[in-house]
Order: structure tokens, then C-alpha cells, then sequence
């Protein structure tokens, strides 16, 4: 009896240390649980390239104070950006839109009402993402392919409601915070120290320091060695899980073999 007792004590001490190692494990190496369990649907946040290549993106929603000067900047270093538009801001600023595609810049989707996509259905995201898109071919004559969905915030019926339509989720690996509106030189600090190879920036019209850090930025990478593309040119072509895949990070890399 004694020794049935000590067995059971054994294995309750020996239950709680492997619970306790496996605590420890998942707190400290997180993305290799996260491999391990169901692979969640992601956007792409940055691109594997070996080239010095980068692209920075605009998200339109509201003001329109700073576009044309934001034309005027990247027109400077003849620099061709993204810019996801919201189609409520489509339905203010229709010339805006047409002064952006004429600029060559590619026009995005970033959602008709910049809503909160994760409350919606599949069948309310599919609708709201058309709708942006009819917005943008009526003024463009293109159809956008890209979206950055509202917020940053996205699900797995979200992201999967997306690539049904044959479109593909943006969001960023460098975030200019300039949305807090903190100083220029702040602006340029982040993103000049975080940009590598494939990065993808954000970016705001209407943002009250970014035309003034924009230069900066733009001659401190182009010193450096980089070539701005549009997201378009610096994400990988084909079919998810195909011709690429996106790891734990949101980095898209080709399929090996």
C-alpha cells in the first residue's frame, strides 16, 4: 500500500515539473508552438528579397490636405507608391484619385466604410470590398488586386474572404507612426533604422509631420542602396501555398523546390 501511495506521489510531482516545462516552453519559444499548432491565415506583411528593394504605402481615409504634395515629393525622386484608399474618401476626393493614378501610383483598397472587418460576415466583407473596388475602376479604369483591411485588424474568415475574391491582404513590416503625429525626425529615425530587404512601410496622407520626413527618408535609402517599388512589384506572383508561402511573421517567401 505504501508503495502504491509513493508511486502516485511520483507521478503527480512528475505531472506538475512536465507542466511546468511545458509553461516555460510555450512562453519562451511561442512561434515554435505556433508552427506546430493550426496554421493561421495571414496577410503579407513583408517580402523575402534579396535585392535592396522597399515599398511604401499611403492609407487614405480621411483628410486630404497633403496629396498633391505627396504627388509632388515622391514625383521629385520619381518614386511610384501604393496607396490604399477608403471608398468613402473615393467619394470625396475624386480628383485626388485621378490625380494619384496619372502620378502612377497604384491605387489600393482599403474598404468602403473602414469598417471593422472581423464583425462582418464573409458574404458583408465580400460586399464592402467591391464596392471599394467598383469606386476606384470607375475613376482609374483598374481594378484593384491588393487590400489592406481597416484598422489592421484581421481574422482567419477575414483573410480567407479576401483571396476568395482573388485579391491578396497587405499590411506592413515598418510603421512610421505618424498617425501620433510625432516629430519628423522621429518619423525618419523608425523607419530609416527598420527598413531591410522586402520591407513594406506605412504611411498616412494627411499626417502632419509626414511630408516633412518624407525626403529625409527617401534620400537616406536611396543612399543606402534602395529601390522603391510599389507593393504590386515587390510581392511575389502566384497562389498561396503554391508558388509562395507566408510564415509565422507575415514574411512571404517562394516554395522551396
Amino acid at each position: 500500500m505504501k508503495i502504491i501511495l509513493l508511486r502516485r506521489k511520483l507521478l503527480a510531482v512528475l505531472a506538475c515539473v512536465l507542466a511546468a516545462a511545458a509553461m516555460f516552453y510555450i512562453v519562451n519559444y511561442p512561434e515554435v508552438v505556433s508552427a506546430a499548432a493550426t496554421k493561421r491565415q495571414l496577410p503579407i506583411y513583408c517580402v523575402q528579397r534579396d535585392q535592396k528593394m522597399v515599398a511604401i504605402s499611403f492609407d487614405a481615409a480621411w483628410g486630404n490636405e497633403d496629396t498633391q504634395q505627396l504627388i509632388d515629393i515622391l514625383g521629385q525622386y520619381q518614386i511610384k507608391a501604393t496607396f490604399f484608399v477608403v471608398g468613402e474618401w473615393v467619394d470625396k476626393y475624386p480628383e485626388s484619385v485621378k490625380a494619384l493614378h496619372e502620378a502612377g501610383h497604384e491605387i489600393m483598397n482599403h474598404s468602403n466604410t473602414h469598417a471593422h472587418y472581423n464583425s462582418l460576415s464573409t458574404e458583408e466583407i465580400i460586399a464592402d470590398v467591391s464596392a471599394c473596388n467598383d469606386k476606384i475602376e470607375a475613376i482609374t479604369g483598374v481594378r484593384p488586386t491588393l487590400i489592406r483591411c481597416p484598422y489592421g485588424e484581421y481574422d482567419d474568415h477575414v483573410i480567407a474572404a479576401i483571396r476568395s475574391m482573388g485579391m491578396e491582404p497587405i499590411q506592413w513590416d515598418v510603421d512610421s507612426l505618424d498617425w501620433k503625429e510625432i516629430p519628423a525626425d522621429e518619423i525618419t529615425q523608425r523607419v530609416v533604422s527598420r527598413v531591410c530587404p522586402g520591407s513594406i512601410v506605412l504611411f498616412h496622407n494627411a499626417a502632419i509631420h509626414t511630408p516633412e520626413a518624407l525626403p529625409g527618408i527617401i534620400q537616406s535609402l536611396l543612399q543606402e542602396g534602395y529601390t522603391f517599388v510599389p507593393i504590386s512589384q515587390i510581392i511575389l506572383p502566384g497562389t498561396c501555398g503554391t508558388d509562395y508561402t507566408i510564415d509565422h511573421t507575415g514574411r512571404q517567401q517562394p516554395c522551396e523546390g
